[in-house]
């Protein structure tokens, strides 16, 4: 029989996990787990959360994710202990997060990857260890039990058709440069399949990047690279995947002093972004809203932790490498333009009109119609 048949789903799970946090802290293979005693802390009004982000502080996973998160399962479970949270853009400082939280024994785990395929050897760490993972965001790899995310290729669509709009005539012929996402993130070729579905036969595509870790600096670098190789006046718009490489687009093309500047797009509706759009640098950018998503992986992830499923809250499955029919949520998104913030954003509650409104911004807010 295996360890710990016969006890509840719960406290089975626990001893496991106990047995499995020895091995990790102790640096072992996990070739099986056997041998212990313990029965875990308790019940389900005990249950403890893990959250692994791939950003903290100014990012849209510190502003808004964490606290949607934290609340959330406040509202769940209100006498469990707040959940454990580790915030990094390194793959590598991730990877020691999730592993200590394996070892500090959570009941269950939402997982925002920074590089899943580097994740991996951790995420099977955890299934061994009892303990669920749910992805958050970005598909990881390995043994996980749920799966939360916006569709990616709908978002590439939005960014393709929001572009061609913004170019008017040149639209048919004129050429683009791309500033995709890491490949280390699944979804970044998920929103580049999905641009390039809507742009492909329509624009040329001058140059492509793939953005190593999604660094602004490193778009900015690859931006200086294309306005040099195709010339600072023959650049008709920009595929920017986020609103982070959007920035450093912009900033690359205002040190090179074209003017104007070509449609640019985005993704996040980060504030920044959003006042770009208001004072006419930005195009647009995606805005997913955080809210659904964030109650919909702390759902699966209440649910999973007391041992229960999870089919009543997907809306789908997905596959990974490793695993099959993995339950799913994927969410809409909307397009944001200069014309929409306030029906979108505004209306959500994501910014108030002031914090979008500087006094720098306050004539072109007006044109735009916003107004506290």
């Amino acid at each position: 029989m295996g360890l710990g048949a016969g006890l509840p789903a719960v406290k089975r799970r626990s001893l496991i996990r106990t047995t499995v946090a020895i091995a990790v802290a102790a640096g072992l293979t996990l070739s099986g787990a056997c041998g212990g005693d313990s029965e875990g802390g308790g019940g389900d009004d005990s249950l403890t959360v893990g959250v692994l982000l791939p950003g903290g502080g100014a990012s849209r996973f510190g502003q808004f994710d964490r606290p949607l998160i934290e609340k959330k399962l406040k509202q769940l479970c209100p006498d469990c202990p707040a959940a454990t949270v580790g915030a990094t853009a390194e793959s590598a400082i991730q990877r020691q997060q999730l592993e200590a939280m394996i070892t500090r024994g959570v009941d269950v785990l939402i997982l925002a990857a920074v590089d899943p395929q580097r994740l991996r050897p951790s995420v099977e760490a955890a299934h061994q260890a009892g303990i669920p993972v749910v992805a958050y965001d970005r598909l990881a790899q390995g043994p996980i039990s749920g799966y939360v995310t916006f569709d990616g290729a709908e978002v590439g669509r939005l960014q393709g058709e929001a572009l061609l709009k913004a170019m008017g005539s040149k639209a048919q012929g004129g050429q683009i440069v791309m500033m995709n996402g890491a490949t280390t993130d699944p979804n970044a070729d998920w929103f580049k399949r999905g641009s390039l579905s809507v742009l492909e036969g329509k624009v040329k595509i001058g140059k492509s990047y793939d953005t190593v870790g999604w660094r602004p600096e490193n778009a900015f670098g690859n931006m200086n690279g294309a306005i040099a190789a195709l010339g600072a006046n023959n650049i008709d718009g920009v595929l920017a995947a986020n609103d982070s490489l959007a920035g450093a687009v912009i900033s690359a093309l205002n040190a090179a002093e074209v003017r104007p500047l070509p449609p640019i797009t985005g993704q996040d509706a980060d504030l920044a972004a959003v006042r770009r759009i208001v004072s006419g640098d930005q195009s647009m950018t995606v805005y997913k809203p955080f809210k659904p998503a964030a109650d919909a992986a702390v759902e699966m992830a209440v649910a999973l932790g007391r041992g229960e499923t999870v089919e009543s809250i997907a809306t789908g499955t997905v596959d990974n490498a490793t695993t099959k029919d993995i339950p799913a949520v994927l969410l809409p998104s909307v397009s944001v333009t200069v014309g929409n913030i306030e029906d979108t954003l505004i209306k959500d509650g994501l910014y108030t009109v002031d914090q979008i409104c500087t006094p720098k911004l306050r004539s072109a807010c007006d044109k735009a119609g916003l107004t506290p």
